[in-house]
């Protein structure tokens, strides 16, 4: 098949998107697919033998690590080189409305893909008021769409309830050979606990926005004075949180990849994520790959991941005690922590990037030969 890609985020962006963007790519040419790659400038020219076309674009003043790169008359022109057989854009929103626009002119079927919780961001950056005409905007956008994929059921049903049809689940996937709990490492605790590894060490992976709600994790520090943090990660709430956990022992090292990221998780007590906007939460299941087990709260996509009192614990989302209460319970029983961390191994066991992308291949499959047959994208 020939892949065009439409999205909002890639490399060199750090997300949990991205990487599930740069795992998909790899399987989907490793299996003979050509893919071309549409998204803010900035991105190497090729990835996993695939083509990326860098549209220019200007930071997005509430978050710089995004830009908002405005499609043009050339995009037209090099899907008509490219011929894809399909369109999939990944969270439309400024670029992606290219896809949408030339999916519908050039009859090609389109697929979108649900991400980020757009309408749930809006409060923390003061803009809640705004949320109606959001999910009206997304309604718009996606119902062009022969096929719409969410990574979690509790994303499948919000947006249905949004009235988005044709929803679909993407299964999710991690990378278990790179996260392993054998990438323990005595070196990368001392780092993360700066000296002093022999106390209880907590971590969050991600990034330092106002929707992760970062901050929050401090109570866990004031409650349980013994543990530590470290936060691995950067974004625009860098600053303002360093202020924020000043007098605490924290540890910021910014982003890590690679062994390093693998080497953090399985080297911490347990991964804490306050986060309530997550349509997924793919940190989780790499925390989880490495044998790290996860107090989250209950809401959202997370719920489709953590399987509390087993690989982990979930928290009531509004409940700062109860939060507390979870962590500290995981902390104070090893021998539960021991079971949870095997648990959550086998658990991310569960989830190869192959058969999330064999999964992808199957709905590109289904809507070209949709397209092709004359049906309706109401009998999706």
């Amino acid at each position: 098949m020939r892949i065009a890609l439409f999205t909002e985020t890639f490399l060199p962006k750090v997300d949990g998107i991205v990487t599930r963007l740069c795992h998909t790519v790899r399987h989907l040419t490793a299996r003979g697919n050509s893919v071309l790659i549409v998204a803010p400038q900035g991105a190497p020219r090729r990835f996993a033998r695939a083509r990326v076309y860098g549209i220019p674009g200007l930071p997005l003043p509430l978050y710089p690590e995004l830009k908002l790169a405005a499609p043009g008359p050339a995009i037209g022109r090099l899907l008509s080189r490219f011929r894809p057989d399909v369109i999939h854009v990944v969270n439309p929103a400024v670029l992606g409305l290219g896809g949408l626009y030339y999916s519908q002119t050039m009859g090609i079927p389109l697929v979108a893909s649900y991400h980020t919780h757009l309408p749930k961001y809006l409060k923390h950056y003061g803009l809640g008021f705004l949320e109606g005409v959001l999910w009206n905007l997304l309604k718009l956008g996606h119902n062009l769409a022969r096929l719409n994929l969410c990574t979690s059921t509790a994303m499948m049903q919000e947006l249905t309830a949004h009235g988005i049809e044709r929803v679909h689940l993407w299964q999710r996937g991690v990378d278990t050979e790179l996260f392993h709990p054998q990438a323990a490492s005595l070196e990368m605790r001392a780092r993360l606990t700066a000296g002093q590894p022999e106390r209880p060490l907590l971590l969050y992976v991600g990034r330092l926005s106002a929707e992760k709600e970062v901050g929050r994790i401090r109570v866990l520090l004031e409650q349980i004075p013994q543990a530590r943090l470290a936060i691995v990660g950067d974004g625009p709430e860098r600053r303002s949180l360093e202020q924020h956990f000043a007098g605490y022992d924290v540890v910021f090292t910014g982003y890590l990849q690679g062994q390093a990221l693998a080497a953090a998780f399985a080297s911490a007590d347990l991964f804490v994520f306050p986060s309530r906007t997550e349509t997924l939460g793919l940190v989780l299941l790499e925390a989880m790959a490495a044998g790290c087990p996860v107090i989250a709260p209950r809401c959202g996509g997370i719920t489709d991941v953590v399987d509390s009192g087993r690989n982990g614990f979930l928290f009531d989302p509004d409940s700062d005690s109860d939060f507390v209460q979870a962590t500290r319970q995981l902390l104070e029983r090893a021998d539960q922590r021991q079971l949870f961390r095997q648990q959550a191994r086998q658990e991310a066991e569960r989830w190869s990037w192959s058969a999330a992308t064999q999964q992808l291949e199957g709905y590109y499959r289904a809507v070209i030969a949709e397209s092709g047959s004359g049906k309706s994208a109401g009998s999706a």
